[in-house]
């Protein structure tokens, strides 16, 4: 028939056309830094879960974790600023391990002149900031019944004390007897100091007691020695305390405080009990009254100040005679209460300053409370000193000059802190991003939330510090050639670094796998199930790996590899954009190249000339297999242009090819 010759013309015709577009396509392609199999590999959990750490990022059935409780005695000396203690730690050994030795971790001894913090960033620190660190006057151990003086060993931050006989496996008990004393560092303390004000000087005491290192299924005895930015891992237990200082002075702590009768006025002691009942913030010593002696119940000698604290991995506090002091009452889940509170000198008051820090941390206490997990603690303390912006369990020691939207964001990051470590109890020394990054995470919503976003959006710092889309400005971090991973030990990245790898890399991570890669509900669901999961426990990042990708039901190995392991930079451009056969009815056909390592799902809208426009969405599995893509829009009237991420939600690091118009 006649139709043959036709319909074999008509058919090669096509198949030019299609090896013809076929051939566009692969130029395309040719152009990118972008290979599928390697971003995409399986496999990307080495290791099975185990009995300890089960597959799905949980504890395992035989998870277990020592414990160590402390009995604290201390005294400061403001003559001579020293702090001199007693201590009695009684710690409990859980593991299935027989412990032939013990090791405590002493960072007072990161301010001696042979110190190996010294050495870390290059820069040493001047020959008077210095002090001569922990001064041991005696240590005991009390095993089986047995006092006898301990064989110890100091080496730079840490300490071991070799047992005469193994501390047994599965519940094994020993207590440690320690008597020390330590010059207390002056401004150049950076998280424990004390400083000069127009009533007296202030004291904000941390890191002020040995303290037992962690040992655990992941690395045994965690000794790594303090060297300033890898922070803190600790054990959980129960922390009775007393600080003994001269009568004039007030005292802010961890925990609660259980002798208030023997320590505060009557009028005092009125206030305080009012501010547990009430939303408003409450005076408690007022401006006026810090000069006046009637603010004290005795004008000589000396007060000890009383503070219990349980299941805390810590506890610190501030001492000064010049502190303001207001409160007001925390509202927590299923009827809860705690109280917020607020200890600043006079130069701090005021409204647009630290006269709002109590409801501040109440407001942003309440939010954490109500989204992720109730906050455990009896109370929680902003205290204004020099060590600006530092978190310890129900303590933060926050910035003497801050004001408005910097104390807000500063308050809220700190506080935040107690859920990450001091709820979930990961190794900040190890995987700073595990807190920091996690903790800047919430603090983004937080501030959304905090009086109907006065401070929205957050942009410190920490995070987005320019100002503008967060997605913009972590791009050239992570295209930067220099910049570390977010797996990077914390005390091996520079100064330049620390901010944007370990606080702003990793949140903005967590923001993509919520709104761009997982979606709200998904996301909420399974980060919420991992800080319950691992509540006053210590997870490894695998189990947050893991957690994540269980919880929510995806596979995000890609993510982990080419975000937290690698800097895999996205650029995604546009390269053809064209009616689809020719007409605006037919739709728009879209071509886009994933021109570098990473891949990320996205969005794409197109702009219709009649002014509306119109989106589409595609997963990551478009990466899958391909370095381009080539698409239709379904829109039925004349287009004007196409656009890549239109909300500037990824981290793109070209938007130059993000638009073209339609041809």
């Amino acid at each position: 028939m006649k139709l043959k010759p036709l319909l074999a013309g008509t058919a090669l015709l096509f198949a030019v056309i299609a090896q013809a577009q076929k051939k566009e396509h692969n130029t395309d392609a040719e152009a990118s830094n972008y290979i599928p199999s390697n971003l995409f590999a399986p496999a990307f959990h080495t290791e099975k879960g185990n009995e300890f750490h089960s597959v799905n990022g949980e504890p395992g059935p035989k998870y277990w974790q020592n414990r160590a409780d402390y009995l604290l005695k201390a005294n400061i000396d403001t003559v001579s600023k020293t702090l001199s203690a007693t201590e009695n730690v009684t710690y409990t050994n859980n593991s299935p391990d027989n412990l032939q030795y013990l090791w405590l971790q002493l960072d007072q001894n990161t301010y001696k002149k042979d110190a190996r913090s010294n050495f870390v960033t290059g820069n040493q620190p001047k020959a008077a900031d210095h002090t001569t660190g922990y001064q041991l006057e005696s240590v005991s151990i009390v095993l089986n019944g047995k006092t006898e003086i301990a064989n110890y060993v100091v080496t730079d931050t840490r300490m071991q004390i070799r047992l005469p006989i193994a501390l047994a496996a599965y519940g094994g008990k020993i207590n440690l007897l320690i008597k020390y004393h330590y010059t207390i560092p002056g401004a150049f303390g950076s998280r424990t100091d004390y400083t000069d004000t127009k009533n007296g000087k202030i004291y904000e005491i941390a890191q002020w007691f040995p303290r037992m290192c962690v040992y655990d299924d992941s690395q045994g005895w965690d000794t790594l020695p303090f060297l300033g930015s890898g922070e803190f891992y600790c054990e959980y237990g129960d922390i009775d305390y007393s600080v003994t200082v001269p009568s004039d002075m007030i005292v802010a702590g961890s925990g609660e405080l259980v002798n208030p009768t023997e320590v505060l006025t009557a009028k005092q002691l009125s206030r305080y009990n009012a501010a547990h009942n009430s939303d408003k913030t409450i005076m408690i010593r007022t401006p006026e009254e810090v000069t006046q002696a009637s603010s004290r119940p005795v004008n000589k000698g000396t007060l000890t100040w009383h503070f219990k604290m349980s299941n805390t991995r810590d506890v610190a506090f501030g001492a000064s005679k010049a502190y303001v002091w207001d409160a007001a009452r925390i509202n927590l889940p299923g009827g809860k209460k705690s109280l917020s509170m607020s200890v600043y000198p006079v130069e701090s008051a005021g409204t647009d300053a630290w006269g709002r820090s109590t409801e501040y941390l109440k407001g942003a206490i309440e939010y954490f409370s109500a989204k992720w997990f109730t906050y455990p603690y009896p109370c929680a303390v902003n205290e204004a000193g020099i060590a600006g912006g530092m978190e310890y369990p129900g303590i933060l020691f926050d910035g003497i000059t801050d004001k408005s939207k910097e104390l807000f964001w500063v308050t809220a990051h700190e506080i935040g802190h107690n859920w990450f470590p001091m709820i979930v109890g990961s190794n900040e020394r190890r995987y700073a991003w595990m807190d920091e990054g996690f903790n800047t995470f919430i603090d983004v919503y937080a501030s959304d939330a905090f009086n109907k976003g006065e401070y929205a959006p957050k942009r410190d710092s920490e995070y987005a510090p320019g100002g503008g889309y967060p997605a913009d400005e972590i791009a050239p971090i992570i295209s930067d050639p220099e910049a570390p991973t977010i797996m990077t030990a914390p005390d091996a990245i520079s100064e330049k670094y620390r901010h944007p790898i370990t606080y702003f890399k990793p949140a903005f991570g967590l923001i993509l796998l919520r709104e761009q890669i997982i979606g709200k509900e998904r996301f909420d669901y399974a980060f919420k199930n991992y800080i319950h999961q691992w509540a006053y426990k210590h997870p490894r990042p695998d189990d947050f790996f893991r957690s994540i990708e269980n919880g929510a039901g995806e596979d995000l190995g890609w993510f982990w590899r080419g975000w937290y392991y690698n800097n895999y930079s996205l650029d995604l451009a546009i390269t053809k954009a064209h009616y689809a056969n020719g007409g605006p009815e037919n739709g728009v056909e879209v071509t886009i190249v994933n021109k570098e390592p990473m891949a990320m799902p996205f969005t794409v809208e197109v702009k219709l000339k009649n002014g509306s426009k119109q989106r589409m969405y595609l997963p990551v599995e478009t990466w899958l297999q391909n370095k381009a893509t080539t698409f239709t829009i379904n829109t039925t009237s004349a287009a004007e242009s196409v656009t890549i991420d239109p909300d500037n939600a990824l981290p793109d690091m070209d938007r130059k090819n993000n638009t073209l118009k339609v041809e």
